[in-house]
């Protein structure tokens, strides 16, 4: 794990999650940054229920398999020699309900965990993982969170299935208290954060954005946390334009290690432009 929050180039975009028809090929990808696809999601619920059920570590895919197909990861990663694809965990709802972290056991969790994933991973020729798990069956809990994320984790990496792990906290406490004690244990397996920014009010001033990053670098000590901003303007939150604007503050602070963007599905729309401007920040 490379360590501490400091300028470089790397570029993480969520990519599927919505359904709009977003491909690989249709997002810009500058050569001079290191381009991480997240799939989102993969997701240990069954849906052959209704609600859906907790299915205790046994993933199945949850993004848009017709577009974002083995095919499609190969070929883009083929066409790009700097780009990664990795797939996302969790999430916060499936098929309209929510998406609890729910394990029986811890060993029972991974093993399923490792299996499942390793079956997936190979298939489309992944390199990573990220965890996205936004609520949790018992919230005082951290212990069985921790090491269930932290064995499956090691195990792939060990095994030789990814090349590297994300985290992707935000600013609730119980979610706080769930990844800053699987960072804690398990920080020298997770290469960086992404930090949901975004999900701060949308009269946050550049200023603020860059006071709640710097906690963030506190929070995970030795951490690499990557900027973030989301591209559908959902009203009541950051906008874009100020999470590009505090970006260019961090990059000239030598804070800024990275970007991540929620999400190609948002920018198909809208050309991704701000994916565009991301990247050009982060490579000059």
């Amino acid at each position: 794990m490379a360590v501490s929050s400091a300028n470089s180039n790397l570029f993480a975009e969520y990519i599927g999650a919505q359904g709009r028809g977003v491909k690989f090929s249709d997002v810009p990808i500058s050569s001079a940054v290191e381009f991480h696809f997240i799939c989102s999601f993969a997701i240990d619920y069954s849906v052959a229920t209704t609600p859906p059920t907790p299915t205790n570590g046994e993933f199945g895919i949850f993004w848009d398999t017709e577009n974002l197909s083995p095919d499609a990861a190969s070929a883009i990663k083929q066409d790009n020699s700097n780009v990664k694809v990795a797939l996302s965990l969790g999430g916060a709802t499936v098929n309209g309900s929510d998406v609890y972290f729910n394990a029986t056991s811890v060993d029972s969790w991974v093993n399923n965990a490792v299996s499942s994933l390793t079956t997936i991973i190979q298939e489309y020729n992944l390199d990573g993982i990220d965890i996205d798990y936004e609520k949790f069956t018992d919230e005082n809990d951290t212990d069985t969170f921790t090491e269930c994320i932290g064995q499956l984790i090691t195990t792939l990496k060990d095994n030789g299935v990814i090349s590297f792990a994300s985290i992707a906290p935000f600013a609730d406490p119980p979610v706080q208290s769930m990844y800053q004690a699987l960072w804690q244990r398990y920080s020298s397996v997770i290469d960086y954060a992404n930090f949901q920014f975004y999900g701060f009010d949308d009269n946050t001033t550049v200023d603020q954005y860059v006071e709640y990053f710097d906690e963030q670098v506190s929070n995970y000590p030795g951490g690499n946390i990557l900027a973030s901003f989301m591209t559908d303007n959902t009203t009541g939150l950051i906008s874009a334009d100020t999470g590009l604007s505090a970006c260019e503050e961090l990059k000239s602070q030598d804070k800024l290690f990275g970007i991540f963007i929620w999400s190609a599905d948002d920018s198909l729309h809208e050309g991704f432009t701000y994916e565009i401007q991301s990247q050009a920040l982060l490579a000059s």
